[in-house]
């Protein structure tokens, strides 16, 4: 991306919760680099009435842990402008029309936008639509990206209906759809793991591949979004999304080059590739469950604002089956919940042990070889190790696991660029290899809505998972099935 690129934001939803937490630090960190100069303005919108004034000290606050440098800060909120606006007001969008051509000659912005739905997403279509309608888009030759945050639907049909209404003002390629956990350093750092380290790629395959295993753990409960997440649950609301994206990375084939179209066009064939369950499959092969109380916390029923009849997931555990030659018999199991032990997002791949392991015959038996396990770090710590079986330090020849560590430094870690500064960078550079493409939604969710349909229809026994734990034991038993264990049992 050149230094100084020129961009007017329309930021919907300008003063929420994620604007004031996680967007502005981004934008401003891009700004400390570099990548945003004088050549940017951002149009700060909701129904609330402020000044700019008003509405550059909300962004002075929000900044504030990002430097000690007041005058930078002061240079970079006075990009920030504020409109009182109505999404579904016709002529509030003509003033948006004038605002935007006069912003875009005031900075030089080259009539690039980017439309920033921060909103609830009923209003998604909504604003993309009236942005098309109304003339909102820049006509002077710049670039039009609308960017819009989980969730997409909360099933295929509903997610169609959404993306039709999108495509009726943008074309694909002008769609972002943030999913911040693909802005994470090991996320982003699959694919040249995969395809930059032969040693590793000539294995990734059912022939040395045991099995997969995904974890993204929450130690907190369901806090202040009892009124979304009741209505969502693990499976949509970590499952079809996060936890997809990274089992698409982690199947998908070697792209002919590294390009976004290239690459998600290897994600969705992996996707499209995962066999879909019949009711009895659902059953065979998905876990649920709904934490219980203790003594000091309630069970997720008497959370504040909870339905006391709620038969809401608070878990989702399954496996995956791959119709494909790379990944035939071998399982990807995955599984999210929310007060369980610790805070975990983390990939255990257990590597196959020696058809014949010469090293458990003979006299003098060392003992058996254990199985080689490439962990991958996502969160909260940054990292990955690889189990591997050498001889120890004993008389006589006796075999040992080691790992080959690799932990990110507190002094990088500083130097890692958050999620959504990543993720705000390859919007302006337009570069989708980060974002959910409209036909990965899709397939993740023809797999997703089965289980769902058939949770539906059940009564579950909830609840069913002490809290502090990792899940329902049922969650154990679904690889003990097939002869195998979470590698990842929690630190409590």
């Amino acid at each position: 991306m050149a230094d100084g690129t020129r961009a007017l934001f329309m930021l919907f939803g300008g003063t929420g919760d994620l604007a004031l937490r996680k967007l502005y630090p981004a934008l401003f960190n891009l700004y400390k680099k570099g990548s945003l100069s004088k050549h940017f303005a951002l149009l700060g919108l909701s129904r609330k009435e402020l000044s700019d004034e008003e509405f550059r000290a909300k962004i002075m606050t929000s900044i504030a842990d990002e430097t000690a440098d007041q005058q930078v800060a002061t240079e970079f909120v006075s990009h920030f402008y504020w409109k009182s606006h109505d999404v579904n007001n016709m002529d509030h969008y003509q003033d948006l029309k004038k605002i935007g051509n006069q912003l875009d000659d005031q900075y030089q912005t080259g009539g690039n936008r980017v439309f920033y739905v921060s909103m609830a997403p009923r209003f998604f279509g909504i604003v993309a639509q009236n942005l098309q309608s109304q003339h909102v888009l820049s006509e002077n030759g710049g670039f039009n990206r609308l960017v819009i945050e989980k969730p997409f639907g909360r099933d295929y049909q509903s997610a169609k209906e959404l993306n039709d209404q999108l495509n009726s003002g943008f074309q694909e390629n002008q769609i972002f759809r943030i999913d911040h956990y693909l802005g994470k350093e090991t996320v982003e750092a699959i694919p040249v793991l995969r395809f930059g380290n032969p040693l590793l790629e000539a294995v990734w395959n059912q022939n040395y591949i045991k099995d997969v295993q995904i974890t993204l753990a929450e130690s907190l409960g369901v806090e202040d979004r009892a009124g979304y997440y009741d209505t969502a649950g693990a499976l949509r609301d970590m499952i079809q999304n996060h936890t997809l994206q990274i089992v698409s990375y982690l199947a998908m084939d070697q792209p002919n080059s590294f390009v976004d179209t290239a690459i998600r066009a290897e994600k969705v064939k992996a996707l499209e590739s995962m066999e879909i369950y019949t009711d009895q499959g659902v059953k065979d092969n998905f876990v649920r469950g709904q934490y219980a109380g203790d003594e000091d916390h309630p069970d997720y029923r008497h959370e504040s604002g909870v339905p006391v009849d709620s038969n809401n997931d608070t878990f989702a555990a399954g496996k995956i089956v791959f119709n494909n030659p790379r990944w035939g018999k071998t399982p990807f199991y995955i599984r999210s919940g929310k007060k369980l032990a610790d805070k975990q997002g983390r990939v255990d791949i257990e590597f196959k042990k020696p058809l014949v392991d010469i090293f458990a015959k003979g006299t003098g038996t060392p003992g058996e070889l254990q199985k080689n396990v490439l962990t991958l770090e996502i969160d909260p710590r940054v990292g990955l190790s690889l189990t591997i079986n050498t001889k120890d330090s004993k008389q006589g020849l006796h075999t040992e696991t080691v790992p080959l560590d690799y932990l990110q430094s507190d002094n990088r870690a500083a130097q890692v660029p958050l999620p959504y500064e990543r993720l705000f960078h390859d919007i302006l550079n337009g570069d989708g290899t980060y974002f959910a493409s409209w036909p990965e939604v899709a397939a993740a969710w023809h797999f997703v809505d089965p289980v769902q349909q058939v949770w539906d229809t059940q009564q579950p026994d909830f609840p069913n998972y002490q809290q502090g734990s990792m899940g329902p034991t049922a969650a154990d038993e679904l690889l003990a099935r097939d002869g195998n264990a979470w590698f990842y049992r929690g630190t409590k």
